[in-house]
This record gives structure tokens, C-alpha cells and sequence, in this order.
């Protein structure tokens, strides 16, 4: 069912039924958003910087000479503020990416897409790396338009090919930054300072990383978000009344009034001069005052547009701003919704579960499974052994010693190749051992045996196995 129009001066059919950047004959309409000022894109530019900061930074932080962030996808090994995660932590995984997923949610239920428009990495890149170059080499949305349908003079190749350049480095910066994340910063030194020939996989991932953002940030810009993102149409499913969005005032700014020099209006018009530059500085090329869009990333731009118009014509600021449907409706504006409430249980829940596990954690983790393909091995002496295989990770620090014991009377336990297994810090070693008993006293063909895993003398895991051997003596 259709969403009633809320805006009476809007005909829906006018936008509704085309994409901003998608001409009539299908081909892409490229987006030139005008430079814009303002008190919002001074303080996203603050912001930025900080953002900024914080990403380049983050592979080199340490702590006692390991990684405060590493995301190793490959190695299924990921350490999130200084906490180790490792395969058999995925439930703590799934509970931390729901409470990410769950904060998202009631963030935009609340804020709308102030993410995206104020800390997602592509639009930090996009708008305040990426762009800014292109301003500075080729100069404002009319120039660039200009530049890119003059031919080819020694000035466009001048500038084009410096702009590509530039645009090249950077996104080899980025690539080698995306990877410091994925495999850590001595990896990566050690990718770039040898021949592609001693670690190709390495060098081919930091080539297809680097060339991603390349292709990302030179040509496909805003489609990333509209087309790629599936956060801007989860938005849509999200939002309601109540949510506060980057909004135009329509009670206040419509009908439309174009000043026209010597005009005298017959009857009362909106603030809206219908200057456009709201669609000018928009880098999806929306009009903003068509409503809420998925192509909307909340960057504020217009908002710093129209209240520089609205000040050079001596109307109040706020014709666009930040606003729910309902506060520009009917004046008020209300946050505790029961849909908010919900979310909000529901995170409180997830975080509650969330530091309960973290609590009940274990450093070390033992697993032991029977050796394949063996049942039994008789000895001499009339003993009896089976033969396991044991695999321990240190999810700590620090070196670890671990050493096993069996609490079954008369159980013996030899470990092959030494008497105990000393783990280095952050590694999963992968060892076997003996359990040997007399014949003699076996009582049933497959016994229950428990297995004590003691650090440093001090127990960390009970592990149950089988034991099996023939019942009876072995004369």
C-alpha cells in the first residue's frame, strides 16, 4: 500500500517514478554537488578529522606488543579492543555483531541515517578526502561539468591526470590500511618490503584492495550507497513519523515564492524561494524537499545551503533541518515511542548476556577426540592403552604450561614426545598421549574416563572420553 502524501503540494509522481542519477534514456546522470559551507560541514570536518585519525591509527596502536584491533578473517582469529577472539568464541562473535546490529536499528529508528552522513567511512573518504582534491585540482561543480565536456587540451590532461594520480596514492594508502586491519601491521610491512614472488597472496590482496577503492572513489561514488548499501533500504523499513531525519519544513516553506525583481505576491507564499540549492550541493543529487528518500544520506549539505539563503534574505534559518514528520505536522516531537522502548529492552538484554559470557570466559580451552581408526593397543606387562588427540588454544598473552590428568583409579597418562604441552601466547597447539591401565582390571568393554587439564598445576577443564580394551586379565 502507497504511504499517503503528507506534503499537499507535492505530487509524488514527479520523482517517485526515476532515480536522481539515472538520466531518461538510462544512461548515469553524474552527480557535480556544489562546495558547500556552513556551521554543520565545519563541525563534520571537525569530526572527520577525529574519525579520520582514529582509522589510520588503529593498526599501529599495541598493547604489551600485540594489536588493540585485528580482524583476520583468514585465520578466524579477530581481537577487538584488546580482547582475543578465536573459533570456538563465534558465540561471543554473534552476540557482539547483535548488539551492533540492535544499536543500528534503534539509532536510526530514533536519528535516522546521521551515520551515514557524519561517520561512514565512505562518506568520510567521499566527501572529505576525496573530494576536497577534486575541488582544489578541478575546481567547483560548474568547472568540473565544464572541464569534463571541453576536449582534450594539455590543461584537462594536466588536471585529469593529476587528479588520478592523486586519487591512486591515496587508495593505496587505504588498501594498505584495510589489510594492517585484516592481517596486522608486521604482515603488511613484511608484504611491501619483499618481492611480490615470496608472498603473492599478499600482494595480490593489497593490488585488489587498492584498486576497489580506486574504482570505488574515482567512479562509482554515490552508487555505493545506492545501490550497494543495504543500510539505506533497511531505512525505509525503519523509520516512522517520530524519527528525526534531515527534513524540509513544507507547512512554513510552501507554495514556493521565486523572487522576482519589482513583484509584489497577490497572496501569502512559502519561505521557499525555490533557488535549488539544495539540489546543488547534494552529492545523490536529491531534492530534499520532496520528502524523506532512501538516497538521503543525512550529510546535512543542504541544510547549510538554505540557511545561507534564508539569511541573505532575511527569513529564519531552519526551513530545512533536523526533524520528525510529526514535530513539522503538528509540532511536537516524541522520542519514547513503544517501538524505541522495544529496542531498547532488547539491546539492554543482548549487552546484559553479552558481559555475563565475557565473565564466564575461559583462557584456555582444552578439546580431545579418540585418534581415528584405533580401537585398542595391547602392551606388554598385561597393560592396555588407547591413543587421543588433544588440541589446546591460549587465548591469553601469555606463554601457558598445561598438563593432564586422569581421575580414574589406576589410569595412567603418557604423553607423547614430552610430559607436559607449553602453549606460546595467542596459539593453538595440537598434541596426543596415551591412556595406559592394566588388563586386569578392565570391567567393561568401553568405560567412561574423566580427564583433569591443569595450568600450572591449577585445573581449567574437565574433559569426558571412552576408554575401550577387552574385559577381563591378560594372563
Amino acid at each position: 500500500m502507497a504511504k499517503k502524501n503528507l506534503n499537499p503540494h507535492l505530487n509524488p509522481e514527479t520523482f517517485r517514478d526515476a532515480l536522481a542519477t539515472v538520466k531518461e534514456d538510462g544512461k548515469r546522470n553524474w552527480v557535480y554537488p556544489k562546495k558547500v559551507t556552513g556551521y554543520f560541514y565545519k563541525y563534520r570536518t571537525y569530526l572527520s578529522w577525529i574519525l579520520l585519525a582514529i582509522l589510520f591509527v588503529g593498526p599501529f596502536i599495541q598493547v604489551n606488543g600485540r594489536p588493540y584491533m585485528l580482524f583476520n578473517i583468514f585465520e578466524r582469529k579477530f581481537i577487538i579492543f584488546g580482547a582475543a577472539f578465536w573459533p570456538q568464541d563465534t558465540h561471543l562473535l554473534i552476540f557482539l555483531l547483535l548488539i551492533f546490529f540492535v544499536f543500528v536499528i534503534l539509532f536510526t529508528v530514533v536519528f535516522g541515517r546521521v551515520w551515514c552522513g557524519w561517520a561512514c567511512p565512505q562518506t568520510l573518504f567521499m566527501e572529505m578526502v576525496f573530494r576536497k582534491i577534486e575541488y582544489l585540482i578541478e575546481g567547483d561543480a560548474n568547472q568540473q561539468r565544464a572541464l569534463n565536456d571541453a576536449p582534450w587540451t594539455g590543461e584537462k590532461i594536466w588536471k585529469k591526470g593529476l587528479k588520478i594520480s592523486v586519487f591512486g596514492l591515496i587508495s593505496l594508502i587505504i588498501g594498505h590500511l584495510v589489510m594492517a586491519y585484516l592481517i596486522g601491521v608486521d604482515q603488511v610491512k613484511e608484504i611491501i618490503t619483499k618481492p611480490p614472488t615470496e608472498n603473492m597472496a599478499g600482494f595480490i590482496g593489497l593490488v585488489s584492495f587498492s584498486g576497489i577503492f580506486m574504482f570505488v572513489f574515482s567512479w562509482f561514488r554515490e552508487q555505493a550507497c545506492l545501490v550497494v548499501c543495504p543500510y539505506g533500504r533497511l531505512q525505509g523499513v525503519l523509520l516512522d513519523d517520530n524519527s528525526i531525519n534531515v527534513m524540509y519544513d513544507y507547512i512554513r516553506g510552501e507554495p514556493r515564492n521565486p523572487i522576482r525583481k519589482n513583484e509584489v505576491a497577490p497572496t501569502p507564499k512559502g519561505d521557499c524561494i525555490d533557488c535549488g540549492l539544495c539540489v546543488q550541493v547534494c552529492p545523490t543529487g536529491i531534492d530534499i524537499r520532496n520528502g524523506t528518500q532512501m538516497e538521503c544520506v543525512s550529510c546535512t549539505a543542504c541544510i547549510d545551503a538554505c540557511d545561507e539563503v534564508m539569511v541573505k534574505v532575511d527569513r529564519p534559518v531552519g526551513l530545512i533541518r533536523y526533524a520528525s514528520e510529526n514535530s513539522i505536522r503538528q509540532g511536537f516531537q516524541k522520542l519514547l515511542t513503544g517501538k524505541v522502548k522495544g529496542y531498547t529492552a532488547v539491546l539492554v538484554v543482548l549487552v546484559a548476556a553479552f558481559i555475563g559470557l565475557i565473565a564466564t570466559r575461559e583462557d584456555l580451552e582444552g578439546t580431545i577426540t579418540r585418534f581415528p581408526g584405533m580401537t585398542y593397543q595391547e602392551r606388554e606387562a598385561g597393560k592396555v592403552s588407547n591413543l587421543y588427540n588433544i588440541t589446546l588454544i591460549n587465548k591469553t598473552f601469555e606463554s601457558q604450561r598445561v598438563a593432564i590428568k586422569a581421575l580414574a583409579e589406576g589410569m595412567e597418562v603418557e604423553i607423547v614426545g614430552a610430559s607436559d604441552w607449553v602453549l606460546a601466547p595467542q596459539t593453538k597447539l595440537e598434541g596426543r598421549f596415551f591412556l595406559v591401565r592394566d588388563q586386569s582390571e578392565v570391567k567393561v568393554p568401553q568405560e567412561k574416563v574423566m580427564l583433569q587439564l591443569l595450568n600450572q598445576g591449577e585445573e581449567f577443564d574437565e574433559i569426558q572420553t571412552n576408554f575401550m580394551a577387552p574385559v577381563g586379565a591378560n594372563k
